[in-house]
């Protein structure tokens, strides 16, 4: 194993991701191997020497591990028990197999070489459960209630939520897991000290404290550039089991996350939204073009989550919305039944119901006392008339 200081040295000084410093460990080269050749320029890291032409004199790695741990974040690398490496081959092993989405290349698929988390650092067994939630960080009041509706439920499976902390979208999901006692990660594009955006800080420590966690593969002081929305964007895509587009405008940075998605394989979902709103253009138009599954519930997202058959979102739905009396009846049965009059009315002749329903006379009285032993209609003598039922909603 390399030691901290040599994987925090490359943090600084190689900001990924990097095809180099991963073709350079895939070859076997440790951390403290690399650092070194860095520091002296040695030819054989190749394009490394580019890479980190104006970074490489900056070696100060005890100073950022103690800083980070000031602000109590913890460096995670491939040698740390709890790295996420299943999530990473899954998605960043697809990209270098050929596995990968060709209708989505993204030459940046590279992974991280070293996270800074703070709180949870359990990043192999928060992943292995998860699901990303984005959005706009301008979103509606539908969009509120969906992201809410959503995690609430993915709560009830037991899904980490991840997400990027920005403000809409992001922010409800993150503050509905707390709220439902289900973990969430922050998944930052700045580094440890800097908090984007600001006026989320406080969300930012009740995740820490609730047993989750925020997670950057930025060093510490490092400040949240619009590339490095873009870069994050990845990370979320490629550790979650899928993802959940709730809100998106035609140019939404969000749409990037699902891209990431597609080109990882893993599971792109988007809610629809109202045609008229244009916060909702993308993930519509994402839908239409396939590049994402249109889901309803959590329910249908655990059920795109989870093995064939495992799960069926239709069948709870079927448990959740039962069918009313009458809608459970027959084609035969509701064409008697709505020759029948109203409870409280006179009641008619099975001939004169038999005529209205087309039926023949023999039919309709079986059917009629099939309907009275359900306890839908009732009988006085030779007349016979719908029972009081409970109030039931329209088509």
């Amino acid at each position: 194993m390399s030691s901290q200081e040599s994987w925090a040295y490359l943090s600084r000084v190689v900001e990924g991701p990097s095809h180099h410093i991963q073709a350079l460990l895939a070859v076997g080269r440790t951390a403290d191997e690399i650092a070194h050749a860095v520091r002296t320029r040695a030819s054989w890291v190749g394009g490394l020497l580019g890479q980190t032409e104006s970074r490489y004199t900056w070696d100060r790695p005890a100073e950022d591990l103690e800083r980070a741990a000031d602000l109590g974040y913890t460096l995670l690398t491939p040698d740390s028990p709890q790295w996420p490496a299943e999530a990473m081959q899954r998605s960043f092993g697809c990209q270098q197999t050929g596995a990968a989405n060709k209708a989505s290349p993204q030459p940046d698929g590279i992974a991280p070489h070293a996270l800074w988390v703070q709180g949870n650092t359990n990043l192999a067994g928060l992943f292995a459960h998860s699901v990303g939630v984005v959005g706009t960080r301008h979103a509606t009041k539908y969009g509120h209630m969906a992201t809410k509706d959503l995690v609430a439920g993915l709560g009830g499976h037991k899904y980490t939520i991840v997400s990027g902390g920005a403000l809409g979208i992001d922010t409800v999901a993150h503050q509905t897991a707390l709220d439902v006692q289900t973990p969430t990660i922050v998944v930052a594009a700045c580094g440890p000290g800097e908090h984007y955006p600001r006026s989320n800080k406080p969300l930012f420590e009740r995740v820490v404290a609730r047993g989750g966690s925020i997670v950057t593969e930025y060093p510490p002081g490092i400040s949240p550039d619009r590339h490095r929305f873009l870069t994050r964007n990845r990370l979320v895509a490629a550790l979650t089991l899928g993802t959940v587009l709730v809100e998106a405008p035609f140019r939404s940075g969000a749409l990037n996350t699902l891209k990431w998605v597609n080109a990882f394989n893993r599971r792109a979902m988007a809610v629809p939204g109202p045609i008229t709103d244009a916060q909702s253009l993308g993930a519509n138009l994402a839908i239409q073009r396939h590049e994402a599954q249109l889901v309803l519930n959590a329910g249908q997202i655990h059920e795109q989550l989870s093995a064939i058959g495992e799960f069926d979102a239709e069948e709870q739905m079927e448990m959740q919305f039962p069918p009313t009396m009458t809608q459970k009846l027959s084609r035969n049965e509701l064409r008697v039944y709505d020759a029948l009059p109203p409870a409280g009315r006179r009641g008619r002749e099975a001939e004169e119901i038999a005529a209205d329903s087309g039926l023949s006379i023999a039919l309709t009285v079986h059917l009629l006392m099939d309907l009275s032993k359900r306890g839908m209609v009732e009988r006085d003598r030779r007349l016979w008339s719908r029972a009081e039922q409970p109030e039931e909603g329209g088509e």
